[in-house]
């Protein structure tokens, strides 16, 4: 073919686009300009009798509102001054401030009218940073304000926000005046959660008569809706006869009935408030099936023996997020063949078959392996288990489908014997003196840490915030490693101690690090309570007043739970 008669080459090129960020700044500056010097606006909104001269285009650009205002067949959209309701003035100033400027000006005393116009407005943006604004300056001052606006408008992050506090701090917020302004529906709410940090609930019963007080002849026809969220089950014969007698019963005999009915209909079963449990830490008796309860920071020790127990060897223990007390342990006339879980229920101080399906023990004649873990994480237990020949075996168990299954596994080289696994945050760890392991239930997967080295056998661990603190069999050497930076710190003022210790167990109580420690007498094991000062870097003695008897603890640290003490005492 001649060359002229051959076709052009065309190269292909892709179209591309471009986005102008000054003129979308400019364009936006340039509609602020227009108003400010009051050029083509088209419209009049008249609120509270303040007349707003503005766009019809920019408005209904800005808010669904006014698009389909003027944009529909709505008399509005043919009128040349539209009278807005529902809306303060100054407020609906702030949103056109807004709309032409894209800046929003935030402060708490004009937070609400702000939302509300935001909301009739349909600004997102404006609705959605109030929210936030909100959210940020939730306090004690102002959660129960800012409680009924979210109630009523369901901003639900502020809401469970303003009520962590108010259940946090409920004695404070029951005197405070705005208390008073629940309605009923509200106040009902609050009161029915377990959260509330209240030591009785009498304090829960004053706080309703206050609220019934302050405006007696509207409110007290909601008494017996009310009645049936106070745990009459809670309080003590004394108390039941002294609110029977106080006057808005005594005046109003139906108040009087109405109680009596509460108590002898209400739920027995109703749990205790949050204030109303007690941080203790759990040992057990070796030879008899007892459970020591001890706070040593309040002097507390009570010892609860349970009966008609099935379980024949504790091989681990774990205090869930719901603060439910499991072991792990193989059965009575089992030959140790399955490991079966229990639930402690203190309230009848007795231990029951927690309903679920039993692991395999997988425990070989003449075999030695330790189930030293039994932890919780987003609801599925994870049990550890370590093998003499250095594997680390992991399975979790999954309540919806009643079963255990094989998690993955690790093989170590360090000495198998000296090993301490724990939970801390939402991953778990495996801490020996020359290898340290963490483990994510997300992904099923181990990754390899920072050792401690400085440790020579590591005994027992405990994780407190972000850090974990551990040490050896001797109580010689302490460390604290942050997960966050993946470092070891070595902890000193331990050398104030002069008896050998046999045994220690780290556990936490009232956010401070502890150790329960044996040591050798010449008659018996005596024991000794530290709590640690990190200011001062140096343990204090407890004095703690422990029976001298033999104790076991199935785990790597001391386990602690949050106890209601009157069931306890009369166990």
């Amino acid at each position: 073919m001649a060359a002229a008669d051959q076709e052009p080459h065309v190269s292909a090129v892709r179209p591309r686009s471009y986005q102008d960020e000054s003129y979308l700044h400019g364009f936006l500056g340039t509609v602020g300009d227009l108003q400010k010097a009051g050029v083509l606006q088209d419209v009049v909104l008249e609120v509270e009798g303040r007349r707003f001269p503005c766009h019809r285009l920019v408005l209904s650009a800005a808010s669904p509102y006014f698009k389909a205002m003027f944009t529909s067949d709505m008399a509005e959209s043919r009128q040349k001054t539209v009278v807005l309701q529902g809306l303060d003035a100054g407020m609906f100033g702030e949103i056109l401030s807004y709309i032409y400027s894209g800046t929003l000006h935030v402060s708490l005393d004009k937070l609400q009218p702000l939302y509300q116009a935001a909301d009739l407005l349909q600004l997102d943006y404006v609705r959605d940073t109030c929210s936030s604004y909100m959210a940020m300056n939730v306090e004690r001052s102002t959660c129960v304000d800012l409680y009924m606006f979210a109630n009523a408008f369901s901003v639900d992050i502020v809401q469970n926000d303003c009520l962590q506090l108010i259940h946090k701090h409920f004695v404070e917020v029951a005197s405070s005046k705005e208390f008073c302004s629940l309605s009923v529906n509200q106040l009902t709410e609050i009161i029915s959660h377990d959260e509330l940090d209240v030591e009785e609930e009498t304090t829960v019963w004053e706080a309703v008569v206050r609220w019934v007080q302050h405006s007696r002849e509207d409110r007290m026809n909601h008494l017996p809706s009310i009645l049936p969220h106070i745990r009459f089950n809670l309080l003590t014969s004394d108390d039941m006869a002294a609110i029977l007698e106080h006057p808005l019963v005594r005046e109003d005999p139906g108040s009087s009935g109405g109680i009596m009915n509460a108590v002898q209909n209400g739920d027995p079963d109703l749990k205790p408030r949050h204030g109303m449990f007690t941080e203790m830490m759990l040992l057990f008796r070796v030879d008899i099936d007892e459970i020591l309860f001890m706070n040593p920071q309040e002097g507390k020790y009570i010892s609860c023996s349970y009966d008609d127990t099935n379980f024949a060897e504790a091989w681990a223990m774990t205090v869930t997020s719901d603060n439910d007390i499991y072991l792990l342990s193989s059965e009575l006339h089992d030959n140790y063949n399955d490991l079966s879980m229990f639930k402690y229920n203190h309230a009848e101080n007795v231990w029951k078959h927690a309903g679920m399906s039993a692991a395999p023990n997988s425990v070989q004649p003449g075999e030695i392996r330790f189930q030293k873990l039994l932890v919780e994480v987003d609801h599925f237990f994870y049990n550890l288990a370590v093998e003499m020949g250095g594997s680390v075996h992991m399975r979790k168990y999954n309540r919806h489908t009643d079963q255990w299954q094989d998690c993955s596994q690790l093989q170590i080289d360090a000495e198998w014997n000296f090993s301490v696994p724990l939970l801390c945050g939402p991953h778990l760890y495996f801490i020996m003196n020359s290898e340290m392991h963490r483990y994510d239930p997300t992904q099923d997967s181990w990754c390899e840490l920072t050792p401690t080295e400085l440790i020579p056998k590591v005994c027992t661990a405990v994780a407190m915030g972000t850090e974990i603190f551990c040490t050896d069999r001797d109580f010689t050497q302490t460390m604290v490693y942050d997960t966050e930076s993946d470092r070891w710190q070595k902890l000193q003022g331990w050398s104030n101690l002069d008896v050998k210790v046999k045994m220690p167990y780290f556990f936490v109580l009232g956010n401070q690090l502890h150790v329960w420690v044996t040591y050798d007498t010449a008659s018996s094991n005596d024991y000794l309570v530290y709590v640690y000062d990190r200011s001062a870097d140096a343990w204090r003695d407890l004095k703690a007043s422990i029976p001298n008897e033999e104790y076991e603890v199935p785990s790597c640290q001391c386990p602690v739970a949050r106890v209601y003490l009157p069931y306890l005492k009369r166990a």
